[in-house]
Parts: structure tokens; sequence; C-alpha cells
């Protein structure tokens, strides 16, 4: 666990060196997330040493009991020699290999308890860093509309401090001056250089309008009699001399005949 104890001491001492350097957030938890990669990488290395150390152990605890499992055959090659002494020999050489492999195998063991917490360990590294880039995104997104906001509030003091409202408000009113200065300069051009009488006949025109438009509104809201349909325009055709001079021969054979009827009349 001292490999994660001087890991951890050596991100803590780059964090703040980055903090006191007062460097930029977004830079900074940028470089905090590499720092965090090569520690990380740093630390699966000291781990791989440590497995590699453990399974030195097992080959060892191996190796130690299959010579002491050799010293043994010896010693049993011996007694059927009828050798004792070779054979005690022989035992006391296999008991020794036989305490290094108990002493190796203690080693293993408690390598191999070692190793599983430095994997735990190293699984929870991995775990927290994975974690870190994941709120990176979201801090960087903070500080991003963080500034947003400042820059809105520093440019609105702005305007505030600088009046710019009512410099906009003073142009208006000038503007609105100088278009009535215009207007009326040329309601006065027109009342005094243009033709009197056409002025009287335009001005009777936007009234008779402005009657005739109320009074269709009337008729339409049902408060004015109906408009009276136009009248039919009766077309007198046209006279030649041939037809007065036949008109007047048939009125006078018309008289002539009347007259006749009456002088019958009156003899009888």
């Amino acid at each position: 666990m001292g490999i994660f104890a001087r890991l951890a001491t050596l991100i803590k001492a780059n964090l703040n060196d980055l903090i006191s350097k007062s460097e930029d957030p977004e830079k900074m938890l940028n470089q905090i997330v590499v720092d965090m990669g090569n520690q990380l990488d740093e630390a699966k290395k000291q781990v791989a040493a440590a497995i590699a150390d453990e399974m030195r152990l097992g080959k060892q605890v191996e190796a130690e009991a299959a010579t002491a499992a050799e010293w043994e055959r010896r010693a049993m090659l011996a007694v059927r020699a009828g050798d004792d002494a070779l054979a005690k020999e022989a035992l006391a050489r296999r008991k020794e290999h036989a305490d290094l492999a108990d002493q190796y195998r203690a080693q293993a063991e408690k390598q191999k308890a070692g190793v599983d917490q430095l994997k735990l360990a190293l699984r929870a590294l991995n775990n927290k860093i994975e974690e870190a880039k994941r709120k990176k995104g979201l801090l960087i997104a903070r500080k991003k509309r963080a500034e947003a906001q400042k820059a809105i509030q520093e440019t609105l003091g702005g305007l505030k401090s600088a009046s710019a409202f009512d410099a906009f408000d003073d142009m208006t009113r000038r503007i609105e001056q100088m278009e009535a200065e215009a207007e009326a300069g040329a309601e006065i051009a027109q009342e005094y250089s243009g033709d009197v009488l056409v002025q009287r006949f335009q001005k009777l025109e936007m009234t008779a309008g402005a009657d005739e438009d109320l009074m269709s509104l009337k008729r339409k809201m049902g408060l004015a009699p109906p408009e009276a349909p136009p009248q039919p325009v009766r077309v007198e055709a046209k006279t030649s001399p041939e037809q007065v001079e036949q008109e007047e021969l048939a009125q006078a054979l018309a008289d002539l005949e009347a007259q006749e009827r009456r002088d019958l009349t009156a003899k009888r």
C-alpha cells in the first residue's frame, strides 16, 4: 500500500503546484487528468512488479520443494545401500530445503495477499480517474457558463456607467425633431407656393372620401338606408331630316282623315 500512498502524495503535490500558478481552470483540469493517467501507468507498473515477485516466490517454493524431495530420495538410496550416516546427511540437507520451501511459501502467500490488495487499490484508482474524466467535461461547461455570465454582467455594467441608453433616447428625440421640422417646412412651402384652389379641392376630396367611407360603414351596420340603385339612362335616337319629313306627312294625312270623318258625321 506504500506505492499508492506515494502516488497520492505526488498527485497532491502536482495539483497544489498547478493551483499555485493560477492557470486557466480548463487547462488545469486537462493537466490534472493527464497527470492522473501518468500516475496510473506508474501504479500499474508497480503492481505488475509485485505480481512478478509473487510468481518468482512461487517458483522458488517449487524449486526448494523439489530439491527437498531429491535429498529425500538420496537418503532413501543411502539407506538401501546400508550407509546410515550418509542417509542422515541427506535428510539434514532435505530439511534445510524443506524449511526454505516453507519460508518461501509463507512469503509467497503474504505477497499474494499484498498483490490482491494492490489490484483492488489499482481498480479503485482507475475508477476515480475515469470519474474525474467524466466530471472534467461538466466542470469545464460550468466554467464557461460562469465566464459568459460574468461577461454579460460586465457588459451591462458598462452600458449603465456610460449612460448608453440615455444617449440612444436623446438621439431618438433628435431624429424625431428633425422629421417634424422637415414635414413642417414642406407643408409651409406647399401652402405658400402651390395653387391655393387646387389645395382647396384636394382638402374637399379628402373630406368627401371620409364622408363616403362613414356612410358605407353605417350601411354595413344597418344604421343607414341602402344605397339607391342607379337609374337607367334613356338614350334618344337621333332623327334624320328625311324621317322628320315623313313623320310630318303622316301626321298631316292622319289629321285630314280625322277631319273628313268629322264632316261626314255632321252631315248625317
